[in-house]
């Protein structure tokens, strides 16, 4: 099968895009950046900015340029990430910048596009990512603490961040060169743990500061959540909430390095999630307040591939809610109520950036005004007439969680929803509340493709049940031995820490040794009724226990006691104890003490002759799969493996590869694989580790019918999936892919059906919109000729409902149009009492055949008013298809 021509379009013009950006020498004319206290100054200029957090080894390289662009589109100025220390340095004084750690092309891509860039060296940076980002070696440098007044440490560090920041230097990247990078960070909410280290932390923070300092970067350096920062960094606000946050000095400017828009998910836990109305409060009121930088942690989250995943026990995906999800496709309403959000403060920066600091105004109990102008004397602004670019705005904000609120500002009358922000670019106009969303909801859909082998007729190649496709009947398989598999072993009195002898290299350490039990012990065990009991004073994350050859059992826990009882055969026999990491510790004071495997006394109790200590005997240590250190996952060693067919009374199976071939969907939506049917192990795809899998599931309580987004948000607020396996679809990049022939390889611990895997598709094809009367014209018009000249005035333009398709793909349906008093939600829609005949038809002729389409919110449009002094909404639900099919109907 060749490759789509839309596929080879994308590919052609992605290549063209990279190619330009890397290529690139300049991308501003060279400017400075500094800072007052109100905000940060780029080439003479304050600036209000939206920052968009952004990890580049969480995307592959082609993926970078559509999610830069869509950032970019969303409202953002700058693009935020950190710099993955053990990405970059996996073996002491060897560096990697190649592939998804192509920080240099990374940056330039963001340069190309017009974008600034924030880079957080750290070089800790916790993350969510495998040992906050310090490659593991480090833990072995003699003497070494980490994140203190440690010669050793900042050594290190200071090795590691002059690095970068050189390299940044001769790639001509910083500001003053003519790129991108506007402000550096130095360490990462170190303020958390600064107390474990009594003075020593605090002369480590001064130490920072100066060696960061001391590395002529030309730019702003920040440290988040450090109140003791010194006088020349910038501390900055992390969190759900940062609107009451004061910098550690008066000429500092007020800076939200992570505004939290979701959360992290742990194998086994709900899916947290983070109302757009929230969210729009929350940045709304910063900016109200006197705030001036501002990113979203994450605006992209991505995925976590190989086993950068930190820990323990996170999942595979960092999707995090973001406004552009894991696969990135844009996540509505959330991505696009936050575009019309910036938009509006971008309408207020002439006013922001002119003002020092804000006039507050008392409304009500629980209402406040904050007005920007250069006067800030209330008494002397002329409203009688304000364009877009006015020198006066103003913020108008009900803090109440529960009521709704009418109130007086400046002579007019405004109705505040509960916890919300109104947006008044010229101090008159609403243009914006952040309770009330315009923008469109966008349903994500799975679709089963059905790939095509090679080696066998079309007849034989799937089983379909309920239309979902799995792969079939082409699966091979092969066993990982059970403990020692190399002459790679050694063996030593007493029990070895897990990452003393794995290095990291892999998340399996296997302890063996032998146990003797006599005749007397069984005669004991049976006269007594009981049965010896292996006890661990402390394990982490997953031990396996195998007795003979036979898994006996499994723990699972951080730093949990083990009890687990054990069967003995008479005579000598072979105790194995598997030791897993899922994701190392990356939060907390010393870290590199925190390890892995077993703490504590170890011992075999219920012996006739007393308790056993396992410490005291000779273990032997193998580190690693079989498979994982012979390479069976990739193209290039698979056939090596030893393989057979695998058939169906043969599972489910422990400890077992599997392999099949796939080929690659048509088209350009974002593919992933279904593995809910399998239990816990890893997975790769043409020799690309997509990442660790596991189907724990989540508790069956604890989510909530609706979110309702009033009042602070939590983790644990608007969850979803209780009582389903937390992840079961894994992203595989396009660019992975070949059109046909792909190699799958799975390494499966406790047993799973491989014939149930399926390959899916990731799109979006159904669209709503719902908007009223009450809610605002677009945006965009506030940037037009004729508002700016004041010739038209806001109150003659009507509210309009906006429905965009994903690129590649059209409107074909009309699925429901109601113009009237429409109810329901999306995909849920029924007509009201009210309901103009003319809904679908004004609909059909604007949106059909389309990319996206506008539609107004006014009587005249739909034919005449169909209910006199009632409030009118038009619902929208509309599909998408791809370009390249034909228009299906439209229907109510």
């Amino acid at each position: 099968m060749g490759v789509s021509r839309a596929l080879l379009r994308y590919l052609v013009s992605l290549s063209l895009i990279i190619h330009a950006a890397v290529t690139t020498a300049n991308f501003f004319k060279p400017f400075n950046v500094s800072y007052d206290h109100r905000a940060l100054i780029i080439d003479g200029k304050r600036r209000m900015l939206i920052s968009a957090g952004f990890h580049y080894p969480r995307a592959t390289p082609e993926m970078w340029p559509d999610l830069i662009a869509k950032s970019k589109k969303g409202g953002a100025d700058v693009i935020q990430t950190y710099v993955f220390w053990n990405g970059h340095e996996p073996v002491r004084g060897q560096y990697y910048f190649e592939g998804r750690y192509d920080i240099i092309k990374f940056v330039k891509l963001v340069g190309a596009s017009g974008l600034y860039l924030h880079l957080r060296i750290g070089p800790y940076v916790c993350a969510e990512w495998n040992f906050g980002g310090f490659p593991v070696w480090l833990r072995d440098v003699p003497g070494i603490e980490f994140r203190t007044d440690n010669v050793p440490f900042k050594e290190e560090m200071e090795r590691f961040v002059k690095k970068i920041v050189k390299l940044m230097q001769e790639e001509m990247l910083f500001s003053w060169q003519g790129g991108p990078i506007i402000m550096l960070q130095i360490e990462n909410e170190y303020g958390d743990i600064e107390s474990a280290y009594h003075q020593r932390g605090k002369e480590y923070v001064k130490w920072a500061a100066q060696m960061a300092l001391g590395l002529g970067a030309g730019v702003p350096w920040v440290m988040c959540k450090q109140s003791d920062a010194p006088d020349n960094i910038i501390n900055a606000c992390n969190g759900y909430y940062c609107d009451g946050f004061k910098p550690n000095s008066p000429n500092k400017p007020v800076f939200w390095t992570e505004d939290w828009d979701g959360w992290y998910t742990k194998w086994g836990g709900r899916l947290p999630h983070r109302p757009a109305e929230d969210l729009a409060f929350a940045v709304a009121r910063f900016f109200q307040r006197g705030g001036s930088f501002q990113n979203y942690y994450m605006y992209f989250g991505g995925t976590n591939f190989n086993r950068t995943s930190g820990g323990p026990f996170y999942v595979t995906s960092y999707d995090y809610d973001a406004p552009i999800d894991e696969y990135g496709l844009l996540s509505e309403p959330k991505w696009g109520h936050l575009k019309d959000l910036h938009a509006a403060i971008k309408l207020c920066e002439p006013a922001l950036v002119a003002a020092d600091s804000p006039q507050y105004i008392k409304l009500g109990p629980k209402q406040e005004a904050h007005v920007y102008h250069v006067d800030t004397n209330t008494e002397g602004l002329n409203l009688t007439q304000y364009g877009s670019q006015s020198r006066c705005s103003a913020f108008l904000a009900n803090i109440d969680e529960r009521k709704a609120a009418v109130v007086r500002f400046l002579g007019q009358t405004y109705h505040l929803p509960p916890w919300s922000v109104s947006i008044l670019p010229d101090c008159r106009n609403t243009v914006f509340n952040t309770a009330k969303v315009g923008a469109q909801t966008s349903i994500k859909t799975v679709e089963f493709e059905l790939p095509l082998f090679s080696n066998i007729s079309a007849c034989q190649q799937f089983t379909v049940h309920d239309e979902v496709s799995y792969f079939s009947k082409s699966w091979m398989t092969v066993k990982e031995p059970i403990g020692i598999w190399s002459k790679k072993i050694f063996s030593v009195q007493g029990i070895l820490e897990h990452l003393n002898v794995t290095k990291d290299h892999s998340d399996y350490l296997w302890y063996i040794t032998r146990i003797y039990v006599s005749d007397d012990d069984i005669t004991f065990w049976e006269e007594k009724q009981v049965r010896p009991t292996l006890t661990i004073d402390s394990m982490r994350d997953v031990l396996r226990v195998f007795i003979n050859g036979q898994l006996t059992g499994s723990v699972i826990g951080r730093w949990v006691k083990v009890v687990q009882p054990v069967r003995f055969v008479q005579g000598y026999n072979d105790l194995v104890l598997l030791s897993e990491t899922v994701g190392l510790q990356n939060y907390g004071a010393f870290l590199e003490k925190d390890g892995a495997g077993f703490r504590g006394q170890i011992k075999l109790t219920g012996f006739k002759n007393g308790d056993i200590d396992l410490s005291t005997l000779s273990w032997t240590y193998q580190v690693g799969l079989k498979g994982e250190f012979s390479s069976i996952y990739t193209v290039e060693e698979n056939e090596k493996a030893g393989w057979s067919d695998l058939t169906v009374d043969a599972i489910p199976a422990t400890f077992t590869w599997y392999k099949t071939h796939f080929n690659t969907p048509d088209g350009t939506d974002p593919v992933a694989l279904d593995l809910g049917s399998m239990g816990k192990g890893q997975a790769w795809v043409n020799g690309h580790h997509i990442g660790r899998y596991w189907t724990l599931v989540a508790p069956k309580d604890g989510c909530q019918r609706t979110c309702d987004y009033r009042g602070p948000y939590n983790s644990d607020k608007c969850t979803t999936n209780c009582g389903k396996p937390t992840q079961t679809r894994y992203h595989v990049p396009r660019s992975w892919l070949k059109a046909s022939d792909n190699l799958l390889v799975i390494f499966e611990e406790t047993g799973g059906n491989p014939f149930d895997i399926s390959i899916e598709l990731h799109s979006v094809r159904i669209i709503c919109g719902q908007v009223s009367e009450s809610h605002y014209p677009p945006l965009w018009k506030w940037s037009q000729p004729d508002f700016s000249d004041g010739s038209i005035s806001i109150n003659n333009t009507t509210p309009e409902l906006h429905l965009r398709c994903d690129d590649e793909h059209v409107i074909a349906s009309i699925e429901f149009a109601g113009y009237g008093t429409p109810q329901g939600s999306c995909q849920k829609f029924s007509k009201g009492n009210c309901h103009a005949p003319s809904s679908l038809s004004v609909v059909s002729e604007a949106c059909l055949g389309r990319k996206s389409c506008f539609v107004g919110i006014s009587n005249s449009i739909f034919s005449g008013d169909p209910c006199h002094g009632v409030v009118k909404t038009l619902a929208v639900e509309a599909r998408c298809a791809s370009s390249s099919n034909t228009l299906g109907a439209s229907k109510l």
